[in-house]
C-alpha cells in the first residue's frame, strides 16, 4: 500500500525548472527579466523615491473579497502561538510610512495569493508598487508611461506581446473611463446604474448586460454582473496598438480609493491594460479611516457568505490612515511586465524558480 503523502513528495517532477536543456531555453527571458528590473529601480531612482523593504509576515494579508491569503502562524519565545499571513501586497506597511512622513516610496515584493494559478496569475509572484504624497492619482498613468518606455529600452523589446496582440510601449498612455468603455464596447448605460452610488441597482445593470449579449444567473449581484462585463466585453479589447488606462471604476468597485469629489459615484481608481492584459491598478489613495473600517468589514462580510471565511482587520494600519497625508499609489505586476516584452505566454515563462503543483515546477 503506497503513501500519497510521500509519493507526493518523491515523485519525479517533469521538466523541473534547473534542468540544463529546460534553463537554457528560458534564461533569455529571465536576463531581459533582470534589466527590466534594474531599469525600474533607475526610474524611481531620478525621481528621488526611497525604496522600501517591506515584511512578508503581517496581521492581515489585506481585505478584499476574492484575494486569498496563506496563513501561518508565529510562536512567540514563550510558546504562545499567534496567526500571522503571508501579505498579498505590500499595500498596508507602505501607506504606513506614508503616514511616517516618507514622501515617495516605491517597493519590488515578492507577494503570494492562495487559488491564483493560471497562465496570468501565480501563488508568489512580484509586485512594483509605488505612491506619492501629495500627488493626483493622474500623475502616476504618466508614471506607467514612462516606465513602459524604459521598461522596453532595457529588454531591446519594440512591442508589448501577447498571443497575436501587441501594443506600441513608447507611445504613451491613452485614457478611457470605465462609463466610456461600457457604452463603447458592450452597448451599456453604466450611470444609469448607479443613481444610489453605495447601492447599486442590480437589476438596472442585468437588463442591459443580457442584451448585450452576457449571461446572467438569478443570483448574481451588481459587482457579479459588473466583473462579468469587463471579463467578456471590455478588458479583451484594451490595451491595442498603446496601452490603456481605464479610468475612474464606480465607487463600489474601489474599497481601497476615495471618491471623486467631482462625481462621487465614481473613484480615483484606474487599471492599466496593454494587450488585453491588466498591468497595474491605481489609486487616489483613501484617508479616511472609518470610512476604510466600513468598506472592510462590508467586505469581510461578503467574505464570509462567499467563502466561509474572513481575514482580520489591521488596527495599526487604519490608526496609520488616519495620519497618512492626500496620496496616490500603485501596484504593477512585474511578472507579466516581463511577460508583454518578452513575448511570453505562461507567467512560468519568466520566473526563475515557479512554485511546484504536486510535485511538478512547469
Amino acid at each position: 500500500m503506497t503513501d500519497p503523502v510521500t509519493d507526493l513528495v518523491s515523485a519525479p517532477a517533469a521538466s523541473p525548472f534547473w534542468q540544463a536543456d529546460v534553463l537554457a531555453d528560458r534564461l533569455p527571458r529571465l536576463a531581459a527579466r533582470g534589466r527590466i528590473t534594474a531599469a525600474l529601480r533607475s526610474y524611481f531612482a531620478a525621481g528621488d523615491f526611497v525604496e522600501a523593504e517591506t515584511p512578508v509576515l503581517q496581521v492581515s494579508p489585506g481585505n478584499e473579497v476574492h484575494l486569498h491569503a496563506f496563513a501561518t502562524t508565529l510562536i512567540d519565545n514563550d510558546g504562545t502561538p499567534s496567526r500571522l499571513y503571508l501579505h498579498t501586497s505590500p499595500e498596508f506597511t507602505a501607506k504606513k510610512l506614508l503616514a511616517g512622513g516618507v514622501p515617495r516610496l516605491f517597493t519590488l515584493a515578492r507577494v503570494f495569493r492562495n487559488r491564483e494559478r493560471t497562465d496570468l496569475h501565480h501563488p508568489e509572484f512580484t509586485l512594483l508598487e509605488w505612491y506619492r504624497a501629495r500627488e493626483d492619482y493622474g500623475v502616476l498613468v504618466e508614471d506607467c508611461a514612462g516606465l513602459l518606455r524604459i521598461a522596453a529600452d532595457a529588454a531591446g523589446a519594440e512591442s508589448l506581446r501577447f498571443r497575436g496582440r501587441s501594443a506600441d510601449p513608447r507611445a504613451g498612455v491613452e485614457r478611457v473611463t470605465v462609463v466610456e468603455a461600457f457604452r463603447d464596447l458592450a452597448g451599456i448605460d453604466l450611470p444609469a446604474s448607479l443613481a444610489d452610488a453605495d447601492r447599486p441597482d442590480r437589476t438596472v445593470l442585468a437588463a442591459q448586460a443580457r442584451a448585450a449579449g452576457i449571461r446572467i444567473a438569478d443570483d448574481d449581484t451588481w459587482a457579479d454582473i459588473f466583473t462579468r462585463v469587463m471579463v467578456e466585453k471590455i478588458e479583451p479589447r484594451l490595451g491595442h496598438g498603446r496601452p490603456t488606462a481605464l479610468m475612474d471604476y464606480p465607487a463600489s468597485e474601489a474599497a481601497l480609493a476615495r471618491r471623486k469629489p467631482s462625481d462621487p459615484r465614481l473613484s480615483e481608481r484606474f487599471e492599466l491594460y496593454a494587450c488585453g492584459v491588466e498591468l497595474a491598478n491605481g489609486f487616489g489613495e483613501l484617508t479616511d479611516a472609518a470610512e476604510q473600517r466600513r468598506r472592510f468589514e462590508a467586505d469581510m462580510a461578503e467574505k464570509q457568505r462567499l467563502y466561509g471565511e474572513r481575514h482580520p482587520i489591521d488596527a495599526d494600519f487604519l490608526a496609520a490612515l488616519a495620519a497618512m497625508p492626500p496620496a496616490s499609489g500603485i501596484a504593477l505586476g512585474v511578472d507579466r511586465l516581463v511577460m508583454l516584452l518578452t513575448g511570453a505566454t505562461r507567467i512560468t515563462d519568466v520566473l526563475w524558480a515557479p512554485v511546484a503543483r504536486h510535485g511538478t515546477a512547469l
